[in-house]
């Protein structure tokens, strides 16, 4: 990474260093150097947010997204398209222009996801985690199916960044529908009391709140509130089935 790059990076707040720091200049560099010699601060604001807290969620994001996508040794069309779609609806088209040519840097280059996934659960907290998580159970289910590859890297991440096996196999679930879908959503054996249920839902409602992630901004929000729409849904198909 050049020194004026890393004035830009340090000014900017990513301070993170280690590996993600390194990926982080390397795609940066890639997607400025063939325009212009210099990177003008305003430039990069612009493109990857202005807080800290954006710009550290969005750029992690593509991170872990490269390393799904290239689970299966395979990157798929219908994967790069989720992800393009994703940015179009919540960043718009100038920004998500710049996050896929960001991407398809990132892409290109080998990293240690075990050190990268470290990283990212010592700095960002636990709802932004999960929001994650869960983003990158929508790129694995792109093309309508998560290979085992798929699931093996996103459960690695998962457990990497210190997100509970309770939790992974909640978000699990919200893709991957089995019998008892509902009930692995809220984090529960069928068998437990209607109480526990009660229990079960305000607790990973409160964890899954999307005003929990309102600080990484409203496209981000925006995203977590489809998360806890099925949360919702799972506690609803509980009480139906219970008749509560």
């Amino acid at each position: 990474m050049g020194f004026f790059l890393r004035l830009v990076l340090a000014g900017l707040g990513w301070s993170f260093g280690g590996p993600l720091g390194a990926i982080i200049g390397y795609a940066i560099g890639g997607l400025f150097s063939s325009n212009r010699p210099r990177i003008i601060r305003s430039e990069v604001e612009d493109t990857f947010g202005n807080t800290e807290e954006k710009r550290d969620f969005n750029v992690t994001l593509l991170v872990l997204s490269a390393a799904v996508m290239k689970a299966d040794g395979n990157v798929k069309r219908s994967e790069l398209d989720y992800v393009k779609r994703f940015f179009l609806q919540n960043f718009g088209q100038e920004r998500a222009e710049n996050y896929i040519k960001m991407l398809r840097e990132i892409l290109e280059k080998e990293y240690n996801l075990y050190e990268v996934s470290q990283q990212v659960g010592r700095y960002m907290d636990y709802s932004s985690r999960l929001q994650l998580l869960h983003y990158l159970f929508g790129i694995a289910n792109a093309d309508g199916a998560i290979s085992q590859e798929e699931l093996g890297v996103i459960n690695t991440i998962s457990d990497y960044m210190g997100i509970t096996n309770s939790d992974f196999q909640s978000v699990k679930a919200m893709f991957i529908k089995e019998t008892n879908s509902a009930y692995k959503i809220l984090g529960v054996d069928p068998s437990a009391s209607d109480e526990e249920v009660k229990r079960a839902y305000r607790e990973m409602a409160k964890k899954n709140h999307p005003d929990l992630v309102s600080n990484l901004g409203d496209e981000v929000r925006q995203a977590a509130e489809k998360k806890f729409q099925e949360i919702n849904a799972a506690y609803e198909t509980i009480k139906k089935q219970r008749g509560l």
